[in-house]
């Protein structure tokens, strides 16, 4: 039995770091399916309403500055649960060493789990439903995926099941980007980690196959696929190149451990405050249209008389 889980930490890139899944609080944030996994266990019985949270993924991470940069920093806070999910960005270079992964990954595996801390693992998609140029690289996901189960079971790690989460493969579970998840299929695997926590065991699916996708005539799929290669395939090619990561200049969005409970509080005080902004401009608005007095030439006019008896 799972001991109650107070403390959360999120290590890995991009999809750990939550892309595509915008925090609509916050310019160039966003929310993911861990952030959703760290509400989601305040209400669990394996996780607690006091549950702290820190998240260290940083987009375009390979896996060496993962364990190199990130595990040392979960060894130090040394939380109750940690998610571990990379290499994705490895297995995308053509020349990657799929085995040496493998053992990277586990040496990482193996330092958290002397610490005593439960890890969460997560495999990678299968790439059969991309674009041809990321389905190319399906044979080497199938071996890394091999290893990591295997990984799993030496050191009873949990697994979250991607490549058999059949449901993911939909069309609306996916970014503009073809690479990242869209809101929904963060909050899927979301909810797909917290039956694993829960139960060991994830949610259940049928079969191998995927939900259809409509037909579209081929003027249409060309024109998608010219606007997909001129607006994400070119600059990924292009920082390559200059051998760049989208995550070069970034730091954590959340580095330190943090009540996800304060979380929340200061997301209903922005909620709160945006709110207040938006009814401040509605009352201007009204008063110029009416010929009245705007609040800014008052002081301490009726707009912010208003925002202090909502707080």
């Amino acid at each position: 039995m799972l001991e109650p889980i107070t403390s959360y930490v999120a290590i890995g890139d991009s999809f750990s770091e939550g892309l595509m899944d915008p925090d609509p609080r916050a310019e160039d944030r966003y929310r993911g399916w861990t952030d959703r996994l760290a509400l989601m266990l305040t209400e669990s019985a394996v996780g607690s309403p006091d549950l702290s949270y820190a998240n260290l993924a940083i987009r375009g991470r390979l896996l060496d500055r993962i364990v190199d940069d990130q595990v040392p920093q979960v060894l130090e806070m040394k939380p109750d649960l940690v998610s571990l999910c990379a290499g994705g960005n490895d297995c995308l270079r053509p020349k990657a060493d799929i085995d040496a992964l493998a053992a990277k990954f586990e040496r990482a595996v193996i330092a958290m789990r002397e610490a005593g801390i439960e890890v969460l693992m997560c495999n990678g998609f299968d790439t059969e439903f991309s674009t041809p140029l990321i389905r190319a690289v399906r044979p080497r996901v199938g071996v890394y995926n091999a290893h990591l189960w295997s990984i799993a079971q030496r050191h009873g790690c949990h697994m979250v099941d991607l490549w058999g989460l059949r449901s993911l493969y939909a069309a609306q579970m996916w970014a503009d980007d073809r690479i990242h998840l869209s809101t929904k299929g963060h909050h899927l695997v979301a909810e797909q980690a917290l039956a694993t926590l829960e139960s060991g065991r994830s949610l259940p699916v049928k079969g191998f196959g995927v939900p259809a996708r409509p037909t579209r005539a081929i003027r249409e799929v060309m024109s998608e696929e010219s606007r997909w290669a001129r607006e994400y395939l070119a600059p990924w090619v292009g920082r390559r190149l200059r051998g760049q990561s989208s995550g070069d200049t970034l730091d954590p969005k959340l580095p330190e451990l943090t009540r996800v409970r304060d979380l929340v509080e200061r997301s209903r005080e922005v909620d709160r405050a945006q709110k207040n902004d938006a009814a401040g401009r509605s009352e201007t608005a009204d008063l110029t249209d009416s010929g009245g007095t705007r609040p800014d030439e008052t002081g301490t006019g009726g707009v912010h008389a208003a925002r202090d008896s909502d707080r």
